[in-house]
């Protein structure tokens, strides 16, 4: 077997094996290491192969957001913490959630200890004008809940910016 056959030939895209390794018997240890490098491949492709490792990192916790007409709620799941281990701001129309955990156990009997550490922050755009002074938060079985109430002003509006074109204007230094 030469290294040529070891070659991942068409493995992410639908392109051919070359005429070569076409006329050439198959090994099973070839096909074999082939679907392993198959199965590898597609596990690992995107980081959504592997729910469990790959997804715990990112965008941790999990937050979800509901518009109503009187406003927004936003529940986001933190097993494990306490309220004094939350942090929640706003400011200028950004929602702010950060937290750390840290775990600490000891068995004396086996002789081991083990830590851990964890921490997050999650920022959200608000997609409109809320009123901060009344904005509420719960904190039950380690589900934070956050009640942002709709601004009753009138939102912002964009405003058109005038782009200047035609001759450039020459500056006395």
């Amino acid at each position: 077997m030469s290294v040529r056959d070891l070659i991942p030939w068409g493995r992410t895209t639908n392109a051919s094996l070359p005429s070569r390794m076409r006329d050439e018997p198959v090994s099973p240890f070839l096909t074999l290491h082939r679907e392993m490098n198959r199965l590898f491949d597609d596990v690992f492709s995107g980081l959504g192969g592997m729910p469990g490792l790959a997804t715990r990192g990112l965008g941790w916790p999990s937050v979800e957001l509901v518009e109503t007409e009187q406003g927004l709620r936003v529940s986001a799941e933190l097993p494990g913490l306490d309220e004094k281990d939350v942090e929640l701001t706003i400011d200028d129309g950004v929602l702010t959630l950060r937290g750390e955990k840290r775990a600490e156990t000891t068995d004396k009997e086996r002789g081991y200890s083990e830590r851990s550490y964890g921490r997050f922050e999650r920022v959200l755009a608000l997609p409109f004008a809320v009123e901060e002074d009344k904005v509420e938060a719960t904190f039950r079985n380690g589900v934070l809940s956050v009640t942002l109430p709709r601004s009753a002003k009138a939102p912002e509006r964009g405003r058109r910016i005038a782009i200047n074109g035609g001759t450039p204007q020459v500056t006395a230094h």
